[in-house]
């Protein structure tokens, strides 16, 4: 095996020709973070590397005062094992005391939280981690690689029902014991942890930077946080009432690594209607909120309030479900996908506060995005198609969350099938019964978050029989393309495959994606480091008000 890259010894290879492509204008900038900060170069080398500034992700984050409390509107989930967290709102919350090794920035870079550095060997099958140095659990216990080698173990648990993070760990995991494969996970010393991979995989640092990763003590893996209320962060649960409000407050028991401002912070849940939001906002019951949709974003400028706008590859699938008839007959999913134009989806569904998407879930802002030939929209051939299928009197039944963006957009999908011919229904469900089946409806509307990489959705969300396939798609040449394209460092040659995994998803008629979301955040302007991220997390750690 190769001997490991250290970030602090020298620079990835692959990161100098990533910085060559970017002043040559192959890359955009958050193309080269995204591509070197992952192999193990700090954000502040990174931008060295290029000549640019800032010179830390941190830069224009601003220092609060101490203390105050912050009132933030936002669902309240229930709880449970990290790594089956399906939602970020669970992360938001739990995150002021379960930290991660890594998190992701606004500008596409990887900056350390528990880890103090990373580095990976140059055909990214061995990452050697780094972790910080004088953290400690607020149980008082150190924190060391021992209980990251035992996240990791529990992360490639394939077995344990809902555990997505196993999908990440990707060939980390055995497939024959659904464990960590024989010398996967070395502890080298108290902080420094080997991950040892069978064969090259780019995906490592931005799978353990995504919500589920959330790093629980040794002894406690597996378990609800809620439950222990053990971690490292500044935080403790003052009190926690799914659908209602949870609050966290300032724990004086533990010696944080790093400064935390705030004394309290209260999530208040009001619901899934941005009408509420709204109200709430002009009634002054919160300060900052989760996003905002729609014609919403106008009338909370129009309020006073802040507004903050990201760029991202988020999104929302309607998609068939392959395992329920007809939706498992390939010429019924190819005339669904001719009958709907995206551009209707986007204008009517998000009020145009997006681009047009492709039916397959790669956005442009993925460095290995490959465009391909405009989709084809026709309602006479569309309809044609469903009568060869035999389904041309099928009822189609089309289900959604009763929310905003999620509902206006199915809705238009659903007006869209009717003009063709299609015989359709329209079922809304609350949001409080639609999540607890929502991979497995016939046909329905999934918001997804965005991620840094491509392949990282196609191995979350299409690979066979993995927990988060709600389309039920399953396909060997697809598994095995995905497979080639995780261990291929450059973009331009993991774009070679990619153009093939989309048109695999384009001609099977996987789902309907008809655009990417630019995210909205608004805040009271006495609240300082709201920005939208976007991957809609809250680090309550960083945010104060003003006095």
């Amino acid at each position: 095996m190769t001997q490991a890259v250290e970030t602090s010894q020298r620079v990835h290879p692959a990161a100098r020709m990533y910085a060559r492509e970017f002043k040559t204008g192959q890359l955009s900038r958050r193309e080269f973070l995204v591509r070197s900060t992952a192999l193990g170069l700090s954000t502040a080398a990174a931008y060295a590397l290029i000549g640019g500034a800032p010179a830390s992700a941190m830069a224009h984050r601003r220092t609060p005062p101490m203390g105050g409390t912050l009132r933030i509107q936002m669902e309240v989930r229930a709880l449970k094992d990290p790594r089956s967290y399906d939602w970020s709102q669970m992360g938001n919350i739990t995150r002021g005391f379960v930290e991660y090794l890594v998190e992701y920035n606004a500008d596409g870079s990887f900056t350390g939280v528990l880890l103090e550095s990373w580095g990976a060997n140059e055909d990214a099958t061995q990452y050697t981690l780094r972790l910080r140095p004088g953290v400690t659990w607020n149980n008082g216990d150190p924190f060391t690689a021992a209980d990251v080698a035992a996240n990791f173990e529990g992360w490639c648990e394939a077995e344990v029902e809902g555990n997505s993070m196993a999908t990440r760990m990707g060939s980390l995991v055995d497939p024959d014991t659904k464990r960590a494969v024989e010398g996967g996970i070395v502890v080298v010393d108290d902080l420094t942890l080997q991950i040892n991979y069978p064969k090259p995989d780019i995906t490592l640092i931005p799978g353990i930077a995504d919500y589920p990763a959330a790093i629980q003590h040794r002894d406690l893996i597996g378990t609800n946080p809620l439950d222990h209320g053990v971690g490292t962060g500044a935080y403790r649960v003052a009190s926690y009432e799914v659908g209602v409000k949870a609050v966290l407050e300032k724990n004086p028991d533990h010696s944080y690594w790093r400064e935390a401002y705030l004394d309290r912070i209260e999530f208040v849940d009001l619901g899934q209607d941005p009408v509420a939001w709204l109200a709430g906002a002009e009634a002054g019951e919160f300060d900052m909120n989760y996003e905002t949709v729609g014609e919403f974003v106008d009338l909370f400028a129009a309020i006073g309030w802040e507004q903050s706008e990201v760029t991202t590859a988020a999104t929302v699938v309607i998609r068939p479900n392959q395992n329920n008839a007809p939706y498992d007959n390939v010429v019924v999913r190819k005339a669904i996908a001719l009958a709907v134009d995206p551009q209707v989806c986007l204008d009517l569904g998000i009020n145009g506060q997006g681009i047009l998407a492709e039916n397959h879930h790669v956005c442009p802002i993925h460095p290995e995005y490959a465009e391909l030939p405009p989709i084809t929209v026709d309602k006479a051939a569309a309809f044609a198609l469903l009568e060869e299928s035999g389904h041309a009197d099928h009822e189609f039944e089309i289900i959604s969350i009763d929310d905003d963006f999620r509902r206006k957009t199915t809705d238009a999908v659903a007006a869209q099938l009717r003009d063709a011919g299609f015989r359709v229904t329209r079922t809304v469900i609350p949001g409080s019964t639609f999540w607890n089946d929502w991979t497995n409806y016939p046909f329905s509307s999934t918001n997804w978050n965005h991620r840094e990489l491509g392949v990282q959705i196609l191995n979350l969300a299409y690979r066979s029989g993995e927990a988060w396939n709600e389309s039920g798609f399953a396909n060997a040449e697809f598994d095995a393309l995905l497979d080639q394209a995780n261990g291929i460092q450059d973009a331009d040659a993991r774009r070679k495959v990619m153009v093939q995994l989309q048109t695999i998803m384009q001609d099977e008629g996987v789902t309907l994606l008809p655009y990417w979301r630019s995210l909205y955040r608004h805040h009271t302007p006495n609240v300082i480091n709201a920005e939208m991220h976007p991957k809609f997390e809250i680090n309550v750690h960083y945010l104060g008000v003003a006095a």
